[in-house]
């Protein structure tokens, strides 16, 4: 929203997948997320945040580029306002998603689960992984099979119109793609990528 910042009930396959990358990206793979459970009950906080209303224009961008130098720095005080936010607080997921190579790759898939795993066991990440802001940062613990699992919540909703992700298929002009999300027994369960709508 534009005035005040909402989040969606549970987090997006989007956020999910960010995860996974921010624990390891190589551009020869790919993460589908397809399944979401939520762990802990569905809680809000009303949060107040500084946002800056201005962005340092891409003209200004290129002209420093080009001679080599140039003003690129941005006043905050003139600029900062407060904006009310209605976001999600202690959550808890467990993200199922898989693993497959990008086209033209001929590499073993193997070799990329095997590296995943090394990195999840022993808490590296790319970059610290978060919640869809940056302070929100995520903790996270690869859960093996073996493992005694928490139980998702019991509860059943309709979540309505959720992102699924943003369709890159024109770079310079990325498209939201969404799907209409139902929780069952606190179980989102996701729909290919392809599956989803403009």
């Amino acid at each position: 929203m534009k005035v005040e910042r909402v989040s969606y009930d549970v987090m997006t396959p989007s956020a999910a997948r960010s995860i996974f990358e921010a624990i390891l990206w190589k551009p020869a793979i790919r993460w589908r997320v397809h399944r979401i459970e939520v762990l802990e009950p569905i809680r809000w906080i009303n949060l107040r945040r500084n946002e800056v209303k201005s962005v340092i224009s891409v003209d200004s961008v290129k002209s420093a580029m080009k001679l080599g130098y140039g003003m690129l720095g941005l006043d905050i005080e003139p600029d900062r306002q407060q904006r009310a936010g209605y976001f999600l607080r202690d959550v808890a997921y467990r993200i199922h998603a898989d693993l497959s190579l990008a086209s033209g790759c001929n590499e073993p898939l193997m070799k990329y689960a095997e590296m995943f795993t090394r990195r999840a066991n022993k808490g590296q990440c790319v970059n610290q992984p978060y919640l869809g802001c940056r302070e929100f940062a995520a903790a996270f613990s690869l859960v093996t099979p073996d493992a005694s699992a928490a139980m998702p919540i019991g509860e059943t909703r309709e979540l309505g119109w959720m992102l699924h992700d943003l369709d890159f298929t024109h770079p310079a002009d990325p498209q939201p793609r969404f799907f209409n999300a139902r929780m069952l027994a606190g179980v989102i369960e996701v729909p290919p990528f392809e599956d989803a709508r403009g």
